[in-house]
């Protein structure tokens, strides 16, 4: 059925209480312009889940940095879909960025043009600086890259 939607983006709720734990899934066009929506949905958990300021402007960044590189990169010019899972429970907000476009080599060092660092080479340095956890799976050659981060939350008892 994905193919028949379009251009549309589907938001799925899956509020099934394990161990506290809730995840909403997000499904966007693999375009720029829809980077924004994954950064609204956070937003929105961030009320549920009453993030500081500073937190959530960290979030946004490595959100943005995580879905930009698969928008920029796994699709080239063919089109194609981003997933993102926010996985919300007691201690922590994770986020996972899927796509099935072409896969890359995550040990390859970011690209150098003359004395700096290309635009996308610092994203996923980023990240982990932002995240507390950070898994990235992704080969040359083979479809899909999966990035998921996590931030610990520090609530005030």
């Amino acid at each position: 059925m994905a193919s028949q939607m379009g251009e549309t983006a589907l938001v799925e709720a899956a509020d099934e209480d394990l161990e506290g734990m809730r995840t909403v899934r997000l499904r966007i066009p693999a375009r720029a312009e829809y980077i924004a929506l994954a950064r609204l949905a956070l937003s929105g958990l961030a009320d549920i889940v009453e993030l500081s300021d500073e937190l959530l402007a960290d979030l946004k960044l490595a959100l943005t940095e995580a879905v930009s590189n698969s928008v920029r990169h796994a699709y080239a010019d063919e089109g194609g879909f981003v997933s993102i899972a926010y996985e919300v429970s007691h201690d922590a907000l994770a986020i996972e960025v899927v796509d099935d476009g072409a896969g890359f080599d995550p040990e390859r060092p970011p690209l150098l043009e003359g004395e700096e660092l290309t635009e996308g080479g610092l994203g996923i340095a980023i990240i982990r600086t932002i995240a507390d956890e950070f898994e990235l799976n992704s080969q040359p050659g083979v479809r899909g890259s999966r990035l998921r981060f996590a931030k610990r939350l520090h609530h005030l008892s």
